[in-house]
């Protein structure tokens, strides 16, 4: 959790205007979160923070890779991440998401912890399914093997009832 606070930018020393910080992350940022499907990766996150007298605003630039496994072999892959995002931070009596972009803090907060939304931004930016390009030959080839030596063995009687049902419909 040591890494994790590399990540609180405390604001209430700042001035008004706009602040830039970078963050290198690698590995340890994503052993820092509990069942990460992410095992290693560079990533280069830079902030511009606007602050203002009651708000302020984030914008993150996240550009590098990860790696993760493939979900049809299991094998790790190289996946580039690269986006943008922006995270406003108002004032108030307690601490309240509004809204996936608007965060509320209490007044008496001196700084802010990115971390969590660091990660979820990077997250956020994996696709849902996560597999090697088709035809690329990137796959584990002996992983598919087998997974098609097991499709092929599994074949359900109650199937082919609802095989015959549809051949008999068409």
């Amino acid at each position: 959790m040591k890494v994790l606070k590399d990540f609180n930018i405390p604001f209430v020393g700042l001035k008004e205007g706009f602040h830039d910080f970078t963050f290198n992350i690698d590995e340890k940022f994503f052993e820092s979160f509990e069942y990460s499907e992410i095992s290693e990766g560079k990533i280069q996150v830079l902030i511009s923070l606007e602050k203002q007298s009651r708000v302020m605003t984030f914008n993150f630039t996240i550009k590098g890779y990860v790696i993760v496994p493939c979900d049809r072999c299991l094998a790790d892959m190289k996946y580039v991440v690269e986006g943008n995002e922006r995270l406003l931070v108002n004032f108030g009596a307690e601490w309240k998401e509004e809204t996936e972009e608007i965060l509320i803090i209490p007044e008496t907060d001196s700084h802010i912890d990115l971390s969590k939304f660091i990660y979820e931004y990077i997250m956020l930016m994996l696709p849902y399914k996560k597999v090697h390009p088709e035809g690329e030959g990137l796959c584990d080839a002996e992983m598919i093997q087998k997974l098609e030596q097991l499709a092929e063995e599994q074949q359900y009687p109650r199937w082919d009832a609802l095989k015959e049902l549809k051949l008999k419909k068409e």
